[in-house]
């Protein structure tokens, strides 16, 4: 079996445009939250969210390109041009055994919107012709393919909030077992919008507290829901071989993965956390690392009632006793829940966390949950070395993945 590693990343997220902004954001504690400017809430019961600030997708994309686009791909076509620039892959591969897997939890939305006002209001002579390619969920995976030539395996997963933890996951089996050399994998969404707001409010999902400091606060026992975020990142994996050969850098190596399904809600996560529980076994025994010592944890860590004390119980059934010397933290207490791009953004933070050997933080933490009892590194980062880290992602539908990363060594 090959090994796996990551040789890039980009990203755009609520605290940083880009690796250095996204990782001095979230060890700095930095809040990416704050009332919504992008449309008028004044009908909202929901006025906060997590919006990715100061993007301009002529970073990317030329004006009539950016026309033609939704929100969504400029995202993802930004992050991966990041990520490959820094993996310098391109030319070092054949593109047939170049890959993507970007995936997205919903797609177009901005474009969908739009072009039902313009159906109801100028009828269907109006529609726009691009607005299928805007706004298939396939899209992103395909315009980055068409960018950077990968015409290797392509595949946006969908799994809701566990879709880039599941297309990274994906992907490092494609390599692992030698369908392909390297793959683009992530996700991204862009759904900070007045439909999706009501939508997810009414179905009870999002904290209706509108203080944007204490709106999104994993495993506090005040929490009351999520905070809808949005952006894209994206990894570059590799075949190690490959890699040392032609000098890349090295962030980390991928040696774990875990994906199961709950089978119970829609929406409920499982309350004895079954299968949650089983894709961090899966990831651990994958990883086979028993004599790790110092293990980080990102977890999915929404900020909801019910998923904060059923993921804890997922990594108490996990680790057993070993769950109590965890370092643990959820990253979405700063960037909100950015959906299909969410488990990419958090598998960064771990790589991260074992490069600088710094454990970023869950801010805004103030009342402990009895129920939400382990160590969730409250309001300030630590110095600590990683020689495991396990990022969860628990989606809607029962979906369930985690990923583990670990320092490279020969």
């Amino acid at each position: 079996m090959n090994r796996v590693v990551v040789t890039g990343m980009g990203v755009i997220s609520p605290v940083g445009n880009d690796l250095a902004g996204l990782w001095q954001g979230l060890h700095e504690g930095r809040c990416g939250i704050d009332f919504i400017s992008r449309f008028d809430v004044s009908n909202q019961t929901v006025k906060v969210a997590a919006e990715v600030k100061n993007f301009d997708p002529r970073c990317c994309f030329t004006k009539n390109e950016t026309r033609k686009t939704d929100l969504f791909t400029q995202y993802a076509v930004a992050a991966a041009t990041q990520a490959v620039e820094a993996s310098n892959i391109l030319g070092n591969v054949n593109p047939e055994r170049l890959g993507v897997y970007i995936g997205s939890g919903i797609g177009g939305m901005t474009t969908f919107i739009k072009e039902c006002e313009k159906l109801n209001t100028s009828g269907p002579q109006k529609i726009s012709p691009f607005f299928i390619p805007m706004m298939i969920s396939n899209i992103a995976a395909g315009t980055v393919a068409i960018r950077f030539n990968a015409k290797g395996p392509c595949l946006p997963v969908v799994t809701a909030c566990a879709t880039s933890t599941h297309a990274i996951g994906e992907a490092f089996r494609v390599i692992k077992h030698g369908y392909a050399d390297a793959i683009i994998a992530g996700g991204t969404d862009a759904t900070v919008n007045a439909l999706a707001l009501a939508g997810f409010t009414n179905c009870m999902a999002l904290s209706t507290r509108n203080v944007p400091s204490e709106a999104s606060i994993p495993f506090d026992k005040r929490r009351d829901g999520f905070v809808i975020g949005e952006g894209a990142a994206v990894l570059v994996l590799e075949e190690y071989e490959r890699a040392k050969a032609r000098g890349a850098k090295i962030y980390a190596e991928i040696c774990g993965y875990g994906n199961t399904c709950d089978a119970y809600h829609i929406t409920a996560p499982h309350p004895e956390a079954l299968g949650a529980a089983k894709a961090i076994e899966l990831a651990l025994k994958e990883a086979n690392k028993p004599n790790a010592e110092h293990i980080y944890i990102n977890a999915h860590g929404t900020s909801t009632p019910l998923n904060d004390k059923t993921e804890t119980l997922a990594i108490k059934k996990a680790f057993g006793e070993k769950a109590y010397q965890l370092s643990i933290s959820s990253t979405k207490s700063m960037t909100g829940h950015m959906l299909g791009a969410a488990g990419a953004t958090e598998a960064i933070a771990c790589i991260m966390a074992i490069e600088d050997s710094i454990i970023p933080p869950t801010i805004g933490y103030k009342e402990k949950d009895e129920e939400c009892d382990l160590d969730y590194t409250p309001n300030t980062a630590k110095k600590q070395a990683v020689d495991l880290a396990l990022s969860n992602s628990l989606g809607f539908g029962g979906h369930n993945a985690c990923l583990a990363f670990s320092k490279c060594t020969k």
